[in-house]
């Protein structure tokens, strides 16, 4: 497996990885340190955080979480007593105006067959489920992920059937090609929302109720082309806390990467990772022309 570069070129339509990873990790680790000497590393209980993975191998790749690793960070998740639920059911608490204490959201996106072989294991011993995030067109091999010269091995439709019905594992919509949103024209942005949607529907035979917006590019239509596609939740890449009243089309999420040390996780876990990293939106804005970032409500930032 190779990877073509941790920043897709300007002629690719996908989206990968949207910072460098020495960049991300050197000021994650900072910010890590900051969180223990304020917080002697005691967890932010209030609220519901989701923390979302790529891959979980060995091998080298800035979106690769080692298996060893993956597995110490779920039994710390289990040892501080967290309750993990679902995304659905996550949406249910927030939409009810609840928010219990010490509750945490699992995703994976992308739909790599190495989450099946390394994580759900460990998620089935623990009995924590997650969510898959698929962008279609990439699992039926009409795409492909543009980051990768090497594609990684994704999950195919048989294996994404037998293990939804099992019940760990919920597969949702994650596009069709995995594009940034933002630079498509509205026809095609929206093929490519509602267009998974209806394609995954028909591989599952069930209702899929919630999308992941590609590296978390999104803006105001982007969004009312999910609501109008009839999702019920959709997911970002904005990092914080999620609460009562706030947006369930744009639920923030804060990345687990490969270079993350058990200090580092805790603090995403814990509260110290909420606000974004230092000139993230500056970096997102020039790169990929995101200019509406998500608001702590339920609307985007104008």
């Amino acid at each position: 497996m190779a990877v073509a570069s941790e920043l897709p070129g300007p002629a690719l339509p996908g989206v990968g990885a949207t910072l460098p990873a020495s960049v991300k990790a050197g000021a994650t680790h900072v910010l890590s340190a900051w969180w223990l000497a304020r917080r002697l590393g005691r967890l932010d209980e209030n609220g519901l955080r989701i923390l979302f993975y790529h891959r979980v191998s060995d091998e080298e790749d800035p979106l690769a979480v080692t298996p060893r690793r993956f597995r110490r960070q779920m039994e710390l998740i289990a040892a501080e007593g967290y309750d993990v639920v679902d995304l659905g059911a996550a949406a249910a608490l927030l939409d009810a105006g609840l928010t219990p204490r010490r509750t945490v959201v699992l995703n994976f996106d992308d739909g790599y067959r190495d989450v099946a072989e390394n994580a759900l294991p460990v998620l089935e011993e623990l009995g924590f489920p997650a969510t898959v995030f698929l962008p279609t067109g990439a699992i039926d091999g009409t795409a492909k992920l543009s980051w990768y010269e090497t594609q990684p091995p994704l999950l195919g439709w048989d294996e994404i059937g037998e293990l939804d019905r099992r019940g760990t594992l919920r597969f949702e919509a994650h596009t069709l090609t995995h594009p940034n949103l933002l630079a498509l024209g509205d026809d095609a942005a929206r093929i490519e929302i509602a267009g998974s949607k209806s394609a995954l529907e028909a591989m599952l035979g069930r209702t899929v109720d919630a999308f992941c917006y590609p590296a978390g590019l999104f803006g105001w239509r982007d969004r009312g082309l999910v609501a109008d596609a009839g999702f019920r939740t959709a997911v970002s890449c904005e990092p914080g806390v999620n609460l009562p009243g706030g947006d369930l089309l744009a639920l923030r999420r804060r990345q687990i990467d490969a270079r993350d040390g058990m200090l580092d996780f805790r603090a995403k876990l814990g509260g110290g990772h909420d606000s974004p990293l230092p000139l993230r939106r500056v970096y997102r804005r020039m790169r990929f022309g995101e200019r509406q970032p998500v608001a702590s409500g339920r609307r985007l930032a104008a």
